[in-house]
Protein backbone atom coordinates (compact mmCIF):
# COMPACT_ATOMS: atom_id res chain seq x y z
CA UNK A 1 0.00 0.00 0.00
CA UNK A 2 2.54 2.32 0.77
CA UNK A 3 5.59 2.45 -1.19
CA UNK A 4 8.86 5.07 0.01
CA UNK A 5 12.00 6.14 -2.04
CA UNK A 6 13.54 7.74 1.00
CA UNK A 7 14.14 6.46 4.77
CA UNK A 8 11.65 7.57 7.00
CA UNK A 9 11.80 7.35 10.73
CA UNK A 10 9.48 4.78 13.14
CA UNK A 11 6.69 6.50 15.10
CA UNK A 12 6.46 5.15 18.85
CA UNK A 13 4.12 6.40 21.77
CA UNK A 14 5.03 6.53 25.42
CA UNK A 15 2.97 6.43 28.34
CA UNK A 16 3.31 8.43 31.71
CA UNK A 17 0.95 7.17 34.16
CA UNK A 18 0.67 8.53 37.27
CA UNK A 19 -1.10 7.71 40.21
CA UNK A 20 -2.57 9.95 42.88
CA UNK A 21 -0.80 8.29 45.90
CA UNK A 22 -1.97 9.65 48.74
CA UNK A 23 1.76 11.05 50.33
CA UNK A 24 3.83 10.98 46.77
CA UNK A 25 3.10 10.85 43.12
CA UNK A 26 4.01 6.98 41.49
CA UNK A 27 4.88 6.78 37.64
CA UNK A 28 4.49 3.16 36.15
CA UNK A 29 6.99 1.38 34.36
CA UNK A 30 7.81 -1.77 32.87
CA UNK A 31 10.83 -4.03 32.82
CA UNK A 32 12.15 -4.53 29.05
CA UNK A 33 11.80 -8.12 28.05
CA UNK A 34 13.64 -7.78 24.56
CA UNK A 35 16.81 -5.75 23.44
CA UNK A 36 17.42 -2.98 23.21
CA UNK A 37 17.87 -2.89 26.70
CA UNK A 38 16.74 -5.82 28.10
CA UNK A 39 16.62 -6.46 31.43
CA UNK A 40 15.90 -2.12 31.78
CA UNK A 41 12.70 -0.32 32.93
CA UNK A 42 10.71 2.23 30.62
CA UNK A 43 7.96 3.70 30.10
CA UNK A 44 4.84 1.61 28.67
CA UNK A 45 5.06 2.26 25.03
CA UNK A 46 5.70 1.17 21.22
CA UNK A 47 5.42 1.44 17.46
CA UNK A 48 2.35 2.96 16.33
CA UNK A 49 0.19 1.14 13.48
CA UNK A 50 -0.58 1.94 10.75
CA UNK A 51 -4.67 1.76 11.61
CA UNK A 52 -4.74 3.49 14.57
CA UNK A 53 -4.28 7.00 16.50
CA UNK A 54 -1.54 8.09 18.07
CA UNK A 55 -3.26 8.13 21.28
CA UNK A 56 -5.34 4.74 20.43
CA UNK A 57 -1.73 3.37 19.84
CA UNK A 58 -0.33 4.51 23.39
CA UNK A 59 -3.64 3.48 25.26
CA UNK A 60 -2.91 -0.43 23.03
CA UNK A 61 0.86 -0.87 24.26
CA UNK A 62 -0.75 0.34 27.58
CA UNK A 63 -2.64 -2.63 28.07
CA UNK A 64 -0.61 -4.89 26.13
CA UNK A 65 2.04 -4.04 28.87
CA UNK A 66 0.86 -4.06 31.94
CA UNK A 67 -2.94 -4.77 31.62
CA UNK A 68 -4.03 -1.56 32.80
CA UNK A 69 -6.97 -0.01 30.31
CA UNK A 70 -7.33 3.92 30.29
CA UNK A 71 -10.04 5.34 27.98
CA UNK A 72 -8.44 8.33 26.99
CA UNK A 73 -4.69 10.09 28.19
CA UNK A 74 -3.35 13.63 26.95
CA UNK A 75 -0.86 14.39 24.80
CA UNK A 76 2.57 15.82 26.32
CA UNK A 77 5.07 16.19 24.03
CA UNK A 78 7.36 15.02 21.08
CA UNK A 79 10.86 13.52 21.50
CA UNK A 80 13.13 13.60 18.32
CA UNK A 81 16.79 13.56 19.41
CA UNK A 82 18.74 11.40 16.31
CA UNK A 83 20.30 8.47 18.68
CA UNK A 84 16.91 8.07 21.17
CA UNK A 85 16.73 4.41 19.91
CA UNK A 86 19.89 2.57 18.79
CA UNK A 87 17.73 0.56 16.25
CA UNK A 88 17.03 3.31 13.82
CA UNK A 89 16.08 7.10 13.82
CA UNK A 90 12.60 7.11 16.11
CA UNK A 91 10.35 9.26 16.82
CA UNK A 92 8.09 9.31 20.03
CA UNK A 93 4.63 11.07 21.03
CA UNK A 94 4.61 10.95 24.83
CA UNK A 95 1.23 10.96 26.21
CA UNK A 96 -0.09 11.14 29.91
CA UNK A 97 -2.97 10.30 32.14
CA UNK A 98 -3.21 10.55 36.31
CA UNK A 99 -5.32 8.19 37.80
CA UNK A 100 -6.90 7.39 41.40
CA UNK A 101 -5.62 4.56 43.29
CA UNK A 102 -2.51 2.27 42.32
CA UNK A 103 -4.52 -0.85 40.64
CA UNK A 104 -2.39 -3.95 39.60
CA UNK A 105 -0.56 -4.45 36.61
CA UNK A 106 1.21 -7.23 35.19
CA UNK A 107 3.86 -7.35 32.40
CA UNK A 108 2.57 -8.80 29.08
CA UNK A 109 2.94 -8.73 25.49
CA UNK A 110 7.35 -7.46 25.46
CA UNK A 111 7.29 -6.22 29.03
CA UNK A 112 8.55 -8.75 31.85
CA UNK A 113 7.00 -6.91 34.75
CA UNK A 114 5.39 -4.04 35.35
CA UNK A 115 5.62 -1.95 38.57
CA UNK A 116 4.63 1.43 39.95
CA UNK A 117 7.83 3.21 41.49
CA UNK A 118 8.26 7.15 43.28
CA UNK A 119 8.44 9.75 41.20
CA UNK A 120 11.43 10.83 43.25
CA UNK A 121 13.20 7.32 43.55
CA UNK A 122 13.39 6.20 39.70
CA UNK A 123 15.36 3.40 38.39
CA UNK A 124 17.87 3.81 35.77
CA UNK A 125 15.85 4.01 32.29
CA UNK A 126 16.05 3.01 29.00
CA UNK A 127 16.18 5.00 25.51
CA UNK A 128 15.33 8.70 26.49
CA UNK A 129 12.99 8.08 29.35
CA UNK A 130 14.95 9.56 31.82
CA UNK A 131 14.39 12.92 29.84
CA UNK A 132 10.84 12.48 29.12
CA UNK A 133 10.27 11.65 32.81
CA UNK A 134 12.07 14.83 34.26
CA UNK A 135 10.26 16.90 31.48
CA UNK A 136 7.19 15.84 33.24
CA UNK A 137 8.12 16.78 36.64
CA UNK A 138 7.00 20.48 36.98
CA UNK A 139 3.29 19.11 35.43
CA UNK A 140 3.18 16.30 38.67
CA UNK A 141 4.40 19.40 40.91
CA UNK A 142 1.43 21.32 39.34
CA UNK A 143 -1.09 18.35 39.79
CA UNK A 144 0.39 17.32 43.37
CA UNK A 145 1.10 20.84 45.28
CA UNK A 146 2.52 19.03 48.10
CA UNK A 147 5.00 16.95 45.90
CA UNK A 148 6.73 20.33 44.95
CA UNK A 149 7.35 21.37 48.72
Amino acid sequence: MYTYAYPRPALTVDALVISGYPEYPLVLLIKREKEPFAGKWALPGGFADMDETLEEACRRELQEETGLVLPAMSQFRVYDALDRDPRHRTISVAFYSFIDGIPEVLGGDDAAEARWFSVRQLPELAFDHDVIAADFLPEIAIRFRAFAK
